[in-house]
């Protein structure tokens, strides 16, 4: 795929407010000869409509206003972006929002709804390497039934989740995780309720109407499908992490104290993912547990967004070693995941696969059994050797998922699977070197299957080419370096296939839970 060498470099500066959006189109451009609408897609081998290839966006800023009466989201999006070829349309991922104009270079611009495409054509074609910003005026409302939607309502407001292709239900975006941005956000909220989002609080206001808007910076470029923005009744628990680091858990009122037990785990969290990964890669880390009981309301345990891990609330109520192989797959995240991002879905292993990994270590080395009642990695993994052949039938190659699929135990287990495999081929020692190697030079960018293969080649020394090849697509189970006992189970055509995001929990097929 073409997105295997793409690597989206964080910008040289972090955006304020709107204002800092507002640069027109260079006024000595001169418009080629032959615009054209540009592709309303990037070609992902998993979401082939998502995105545009016509043009990168550099910086979001997200300007919403709730109004707890309505419960609807007055909102503005501006983006600043830069075109990738001469431009007579161009397009945004929109679905479920009513806009209401649309703005290029501070000139209204012309725009219709397609299926999940804002088209928009601009008062005069943008050349080629323009910078210019896009400006869509919108209402959303939280509660609105789509066929899919990154938002949680909640009796107090609202939370997002937009794994994997639903950020576009919350804001107009370029909705790929190739594409990472900058972020800012400013959340007007009435009198008793908070906004809060990715990245730190920068400003705080106090408005007319007893509003407050709450702006908030990331100071990193997030993947749209990791961006958090919640509104509701809550205290923020600050509390400080290894080196300092500051930690900030966005609580209910009414379950702060009920959820402390869970909360204050998170430093020692940190502090053992950073002695096997390297420093925490962020401004910041905590939890959302959600403001909703509602089993229906997202589905899954928990979602790694990005500097705030949301989670339903009442699994964090259960004592640590039911909790605490979750919570580090989720650290694990800020990671594999947020800080190195997939270059396409078919990608997700890299995510999954590592989370749950380490999150397994972390298990087994505090003696807590897994849902088999098994307390070793390799007790796991012989188990896990022997379904291979199966959940390469039934769900295909762990690095060659659908979007049925996606999310099944093939991209948790099976990835965890493929990595046991090349710790034993290469050794603890070049598996250590190989992780940190490729998360230092992926970070805040984005990272394919085959960029982590040439990783893994350099840095051990050895070609590892085909034997991650072999793991990763073959459609059969190769041998286990150091194993030679373990087989695998004959494949049975008529089991179904592992459980999928179709049918079940999002994250559930995680091992940690």
């Amino acid at each position: 795929m073409r997105y295997r060498t793409r690597v989206t470099a964080p910008a040289a500066a972090l955006i304020g407010t709107a204002a800092a959006l507002t640069t027109g189109i260079p006024a000595q451009a001169t418009p080629r000869t032959d615009p054209s609408p540009g592709p309303e897609t990037l070609g992902d081998p998993v979401y082939p409509d998502l995105g545009n290839d016509g043009y990168r966006v550099s910086a979001y800023h997200l300007d919403f206003a709730y109004d707890a009466t309505t419960r609807l989201v007055e909102a503005t999006a501006t983006l600043r972006i830069r075109t990738t070829q001469p431009l007579s349309r161009l397009s945004l991922d929109v679905l479920g929002l009513d806009i209401r104009s649309v703005r290029v270079g501070g000139r209204p611009a012309a725009f219709e709804q397609v299926a999940e495409k804002l088209r928009i054509t601009p008062a005069r074609t943008l050349p080629a390497k323009a910078r210019v910003t896009v400006c869509v005026d919108y209402t959303a409302d939280p509660r609105r039934t789509l066929p899919h939607t990154g938002w949680v309502a909640t009796p107090d407001g609202f939370a997002v989740c937009c794994q994997p292709n639903s950020a576009h239900t919350v804001f107009p975006c370029n909705d790929h995780p190739s594409d990472k941005a900058d972020f800012t956000f400013r959340l007007t909220v009435p009198g008793g309720l908070r906004g809060v989002a990715s990245g730190r609080l920068v400003r705080t206001e106090q408005l007319d109407g007893d509003r407050t808007a709450y702006t908030y910076r990331s100071r990193s470029p997030i993947a749209t499908e990791v961006v958090q923005i919640t509104v509701g009744d809550y205290v923020i628990k600050d509390r400080q992490g290894p080196h300092g680091l500051p930690l900030r858990d966005v609580v209910p009122t009414a379950r702060a104290a009920a959820l402390e037990p869970a909360l204050a785990l998170t430093p020692a969290l940190v502090q053992w993912v950073e002695q096997r990964l390297g420093a925490y890669p962020f401004e910041t880390y905590g939890l959302l547990p959600c403001n909703s009981d509602d089993p229906q309301a997202f589905d899954f345990t928990g979602l790694e967004t990005q500097t705030l891990t949301i989670y339903k609330p009442n699994y964090l109520l259960q004592e640590e070693s039911k909790i605490g192989s979750h919570m580090m797959h989720e650290l694990v995240h800020s990671y594999f995941g947020n800080s190195v991002s997939p270059a396409t879905w078919a990608d997700l292993w890299l995510n999954e696969g590592h989370a749950d990994f380490y999150g397994l270590l972390y298990r087994y080395e505090r003696g807590w059994p897994d849902s088999k009642g098994m307390t070793t990695m390799e007790a796991r993994m012989k188990d896990t050797y022997a379904l291979g052949d199966q959940w390469r039938h039934t769900s295909g190659p762990v690095a060659a998922p659908n979007a049925v699929n996606l999310f099944d135990s093939q991209r948790y287990l099976g990835g965890v699977l493929v990595l046991y495999a090349l710790r034993q081929q290469i050794g603890e020692a070049a598996f250590s070197a190989v992780e940190h190697a490729f998360l230092e030079r992926y970070r805040d960018a984005t990272a394919s299957t085959e960029d982590y293969i040439a990783v893994a080649s350099e840095v051990s020394g050895q070609d590892l080419t085909g034997f991650l090849r072999d793991w990763l697509y073959g459609t059969k189970t190769p041998r286990m370096p150091g194993h030679p006992d373990w087989t695998v189970t004959p494949v049975q055509p008529s089991l179904a296939a592992p459980r999928s995001r179709r049918d079940s929990h999002h994250h559930d097929n995680s091992a940690t839970l």
